[in-house]
């Protein structure tokens, strides 16, 4: 991915430096750093308009739908190709990290709504949350109060780092399996992270560390769960200490493991490449993801 052509310059320099595959990986990894920082320094500046919640459409009564124009139809009655409608889906509800807001997922929003998505939700829980089961418990009934007013019996769930966590804890431990039909979790700690020891004070953090409470609960057998999981996880993302426990690992999970390479944690909900990666995994169909299951992952960025 081109970050910026002021880096260019320092290649030679870091070709004479460094071993041709170690000057390879730091280029990469310099490239990384850059985007995490552009990435960083814009959402500084969108993170004010994600603080209040975010407002509800109300649905359209339907007894006045047969009072609308046919919005399929062109004057004469003939359909437009080009606004045939799409297949139904069911709504989408985003889930940010630690420390974050719903403004994290303004370009992933975008990008779901441009391919068909019509109903997306992005959901806020406090920054004064100190519990994922408590959390998670929040999320049940927002998710329940989402398919009373759309009339859906199914959501999916994209979920940021923490947010996967606690919306996998919802469908593994909480009978979230029934709501959620697909549960797409990015740079999400699934076997704990061990990054930054001084943060041990908060006690959503402990929450994520190896060997917590919640997650050795996520290791209990889980032989009915419905859902699919679809996690992806960057060969670049500094919050994930060891790298592969943004992976999910457990034998009663459909789920699969999609690799990333060239870009951090903060770039998995912007990235345009993850975007597609996301709409792939939540149009495809239970074949295709146990399929993919079994490949290994892929690489999209």
């Amino acid at each position: 991915m081109k970050v910026t052509r002021a880096l260019l310059p320092f290649l030679p320099l870091c070709q004479r430096l460094l071993p041709t595959r170690l000057a390879g990986l730091s280029l990469t990894l310099l490239k990384a750093t850059a985007l995490e920082i552009a990435i960083l320094a814009g959402h500084l500046v969108l993170y004010p308009s994600g603080i209040t919640p975010e407002r509800r459409r109300s649905p359209i009564p339907a007894r006045s739908l047969a009072d609308l124009p046919d919005p399929d139809l062109d004057a004469d009655g003939t359909a437009d190709a080009a606004r045939l409608p799409t297949a139904d889906k069911p709504p989408v509800v985003l889930l940010h990290g630690f420390i974050d807001n719903r403004s994290v997922f303004v370009l992933l929003r975008r990008s779901l709504a441009q391919h068909g998505r019509q109903q997306v939700e992005s959901l806020n829980y406090s920054p004064l949350t100190c519990d994922i089961r408590t959390a998670a418990e929040l999320l049940g009934r927002h998710i329940e109060e989402i398919c009373e007013r759309t009339g859906r019996q199914e959501v999916d769930i994209v979920g940021h780092s923490l947010g996967g966590l606690i919306a996998r804890y919802y469908v593994q431990r909480l009978g979230g399996d029934v709501r959620v039909r697909t549960l797409v979790t990015l740079g999400t700690p699934h076997a704990g992270t061990r990054v930054v020891p001084l943060m041990n004070a908060h006690p959503i953090v402990r929450q994520m560390r190896p060997g917590s409470g919640v997650l050795e609960e996520l290791r209990k057998p889980a032989p009915h769960c419905r859902t699919r999981f679809v996690s992806f996880w960057s060969d670049l993302d500094q919050l994930m200490v060891p790298l592969e426990t943004a992976c999910i690992e457990h034998p009663d999970l459909l789920a699969q493991n999609v690799r990333v390479s060239g870009i951090g944690h903060l770039a998995l909900p912007v990235h345009p490449a993850v975007a597609a990666g996301i709409r792939q995994a939540l149009d495809s169909e239970e074949e295709t993801a146990r399929a993919a299951a079994h490949t290994g992952g892929l690489t999209v960025a």
